[in-house]
């Protein structure tokens, strides 16, 4: 029996996300175009006849702006030295880059097997894949080099089996069937947040952050779980970017959000949202930790 924990770490939007949720088979981390979207470290457990691989979705190394930054940068590198298996993420459309070169320098200083996989294969070109596949190779040894679509779950059967092949003897770290980690709380949090940085699409997006005020069973009705939630934004200026006209904007934010959450969470949902400011949240420890960072 195989167990063990394996690090997904790549470039800001390089596919983690999105390659978490296709190897479980249901959504744990929330996916969106736009770069650090991930905050935290999302842990998800995949379950197979072979043993137990429990994978620790990462969020994307970057220069850090702010205490923010910062802080999720040291997250990535204390998670490096603690795993059995990495797997560093490439982008094979946009190629491999000095951002790829800086990680894998990253990677390469802890003793930990590591597998290249050359993301996007369904969008790549032939020859741009090739190209990919070949520079990747050349950024560090590797246990295996691997294209993969995670979109589309092109070769995730192979990534799966070359996973296993790399992580030690041992028994299961979960019980058969437990998926993850993560606090129900910071899971409807996140979604509610993903809803919101496809609303305001460029305006600001690593200035929204959500936290779950409330969340239990209505008094009156015990099929109707009621979720209140507060986002922050760090100026009041981008109060009304969130609300929109009349508060058209976090309707559509509370409409989208509900629906995901009643499936995610298999119950009638009222969900409250309201928006507060938390001037320059991102910068202030204060700020940070009541936001949990």
């Amino acid at each position: 029996m195989k167990a063990g924990l394996v690090a997904l770490v790549g470039r800001p939007n390089v596919g983690k996300s999105t390659l978490l949720n296709a190897l479980l088979g249901r959504k744990l981390a929330i996916m969106s175009d736009k770069p650090q979207t991930t905050r935290s470290v999302v842990r998800g457990v995949l379950h197979r006849p072979e043993g137990q691989a429990v994978l620790v979705d990462t969020p994307g190394l970057h220069k850090p702006r702010t205490l923010l930054g910062q802080r999720l940068n040291d997250l990535v590198r204390g998670t490096l030295g603690e795993v059995d298996l990495v797997c560093l993420l490439v982008d094979a459309v946009a190629g491999v880059g000095a951002g790829d070169r800086f990680l894998a320098t990253e990677v390469g200083e802890v003793a930990t097997p590591t597998i290249c996989v050359v993301n996007k294969l369904d969008a790549a070109p032939r020859a741009r894949m090739a190209a990919a596949l070949q520079a990747a190779a050349a950024l560090g040894d590797w246990a295996e080099v691997v294209p993969v679509s995670a979109r589309t779950g092109e070769q995730l059967d192979l990534l799966v089996e070359l996973v296993f092949a790399q992580l030690p003897e041992g028994r299961p770290l979960y019980p058969e069937g437990h998926v993850t980690d993560e606090p129900e709380q910071h899971l409807v949090a996140e979604l509610i947040r993903e809803k919101a940085l496809a609303m305001v699409r460029d305006e600001l997006p690593h200035s929204v952050a959500v936290l779950v005020d409330e969340m239990g069973p209505d008094p009156d009705r015990e099929d109707l779980l009621v979720i209140r939630a507060t986002l922050f934004v760090e100026r009041a200026s981008q109060k009304p970017i969130v609300l929109g006209r009349r508060g058209v904007g976090l309707r559509e934010i509370g409409t989208r959000a509900r629906a995901e959450l009643e499936a995610l969470l298999g119950a009638h949902v009222y969900l409250d949202l309201h928006v507060k400011v938390a001037k320059e949240w991102q910068r202030d420890p204060r700020q940070l930790a009541r936001l949990g960072f």
